[in-house]
């Protein structure tokens, strides 16, 4: 799908999420108390305009320099603008004309809105797959997010490449998408209404995880998902056995990650210090950390807390002497029998 075939659907065809077709692109959130506080500030006319798939917001971010890629009419970036703070800075890119008008138009208000001196965001127009063309400087953002843009892109894995080059070391990228539960043919990414639905421009679950291992991010870790119901009838017909499911990644820019998640008997233990956290820390789907209980995590667990902005919240047990194996629920267990273990098999000889 070319990108003027985007721009025309979400800068004419869609001018208020009641003209989507489907549910794919505004799932409903369990918002949190401070994020209702912050979002009830954001203007209306941006408000009406979003059309996000997930929460972008993923703690620690006071001070922070942050990256949004298809920021749209901006509720997210003035959303992040708030928790940053005044010390730090959100700038949204995005190459829908109409979507940059209602952002810009807007940055004085939200300024206000949040007692800041002075505005704290920045706006360009620009496509995701080509950041370099913005000057954008090789490891300059703590953090990049996207909400329900990169299925809409045409090189998703330049979007990925650009990403880990903005990245500091031990910066994340943090960000929900729509995915397929199986390769989407050809015939149906030639749909436009399908594609600017965040329906048919969707990747197969596995080809991004693949997709981000190459780009650099070794370690995908899912931080939570859930089924979409398109809830049309006629779209419904046409995407036929296909499955779609929002989802929310964070891929951390930590240099040597394995490719399997092993065991040198690491543990982590959590302060409770993150900000709107005090009882317990979710890494991942699979890593919910309680206040002040000693978590077992394997070496790349591990270094993802050591090595980002999340290190002094922590404190750190072990050390990288003794190797273990793969670490047990993660990653893929050893192919090889266990000696004692009754086998089902006979000898080959």
């Amino acid at each position: 799908m070319k990108h003027d075939s985007v721009q025309k659907y979400y800068g004419e065809t869609l001018q208020g999420s009641q003209d989507l077709q489907t549910n794919a692109c505004c799932t409903p959130d369990a918002v949190p108390d401070y994020l209702k506080a912050v979002l009830g500030k954001i203007h209306d006319e941006v408000l009406a305009r979003y059309y996000g798939c997930g929460l972008v917001a993923p703690g620690e971010l006071e001070g922070a320099r942050i990256l949004d890629l298809g920021s749209g009419s901006g509720r997210d970036v003035f959303a992040l603008s708030a928790l940053v703070g005044e010390a730090g800075h959100v700038t949204g890119v995005d190459m829908t004309d109409a979507q940059l008008d209602v952002a810009r138009a807007h940055i004085g208000y939200h300024a206000k809105a949040f007692g800041f001196a002075e505005p704290n965001v920045t706006f360009l127009k620009g496509y995701i797959e080509d950041l370099g063309a913005l000057g954008l400087a090789d490891e300059s953002f703590d953090i990049i997010v996207s909400n329900c843009v990169i299925n809409l892109a045409a090189d998703k894995q330049a979007v990925l490449r650009e990403a880990y080059r903005l990245l500091k070391p031990g910066g994340e990228m943090y960000f929900s998408d729509v995915y397929a539960d199986r390769r989407v043919p050809d015939s149906l990414r030639e749909d436009e209404v399908l594609y600017g639905e965040c329906l048919s421009g969707a990747l197969y679950w596995n080809d991004f995880e693949n997709l981000a291992r190459k780009a650099g991010f070794t370690d995908p870790r899912l931080v939570e998902d859930r089924p979409l119901t398109i809830e049309n009838p006629e779209i419904e017909a046409r995407v036929g056995p296909i499955r779609f499911s929002s989802a929310t990644y964070r891929l951390f820019r930590v240099e040597g990650l394995e490719p399997a998640c092993e065991d040198y008997g690491q543990t982590v233990t959590y302060k409770g210090t993150v900000a709107h956290a005090p009882d317990a820390f979710t890494l991942d789907k699979h890593h919910v950390m309680a206040t002040g209980q000693s978590f077992p995590v394997c070496g790349n667990t591990w270094r993802m807390l050591a090595e980002s902005r999340f290190a002094r919240h922590f404190e750190f047990g072990g050390n990288w002497n003794a190797h273990a194996g793969i670490f047990k629920g993660r990653g893929r267990d050893s192919p090889f029998s266990v000696q004692g273990a009754e086998s089902s098999r006979g000898s080959c000889c």
